[in-house]
């Protein structure tokens, strides 16, 4: 994930504020360069690799089998080596792993960020993890009771589309303000209210500090 810019931050930040000006509701935004750093991939791969190497040699050639063991051992950590560079790590994740365990970091960021705690139980989070090139919005009790799912589809449509051309600021600038229009129809400010969860973005490496 190339790092954000001040501008970028600065960007998205007045987003959430002017979005939340409109509504009772709270929105954070968290990115996160992956949702997990996919270590036990790199020994799972590199061991596979490794056990196909005897049978051709035993088969095709006289080599002792203490070379053939010593060939393994050198396939299985040059294997695990080349593997450790990040592109090539995320690409032997399978796909249903990856967005699982994308999923289960949006539920973290949401009990991690307090979105639980607020008043009504109206928060939103907006959550992409470049790795896995996913994007996920999940929004609390009070707001899934008057707001259809399909909603929130329609966000993360927009957002992903952005992302796959490369305007990942206009993407999360549009997703913003399309969480602020739904919360505004159903939660519109009220007389006290009160900005209880920080308005600028979230950045998560990929272990999940910030």
């Amino acid at each position: 994930m190339t790092p954000f810019t001040q501008e970028e931050r600065t960007i998205i930040a007045d987003a959430i504020t002017h979005a939340e000006s409109k509504t009772s509701g709270e929105i954070v935004v968290v990115a996160a360069g992956a949702s997990d750093g996919y270590r036990s991939f790199v020994v799972l791969w590199a061991a596979l690799i490794a056990l196909a190497v005897p049978l051709p040699l035993i088969l095709a050639t006289n080599w002792p089998v203490e070379y053939i063991y010593l060939l393994q051992l050198a396939v299985f950590f040059l294997a695990a080596l080349l593997f450790q560079w990040e592109p090539v790590r995320f690409a032997l994740v399978p796909k249903p792993v990856g967005r699982a365990r994308a999923h289960q970091r949006v539920v973290e960021q949401f009990l991690a960020q307090n979105l639980h705690t607020t008043r009504g139980r109206t928060g939103v989070l907006i959550y992409v993890s470049f790795a896995e090139r996913f994007a996920e919005v999940i929004a609390d009790d009070g707001i899934y009771r008057k707001v259809r799912p399909s909603v929130w589809e329609e966000v993360i449509a927009e957002l992903t589309g952005h992302l796959a051309r490369g305007t990942r600021t206009q993407g999360f600038v549009k997703a913003i303000e399309m969480c602020g229009e739904i919360l505004a129809e159903h939660f519109p400010p009220g007389h006290a209210d009160e900005d209880e969860l920080p308005n600028h973005l979230i950045v998560l490496d990929m272990y999940g500090g910030a």
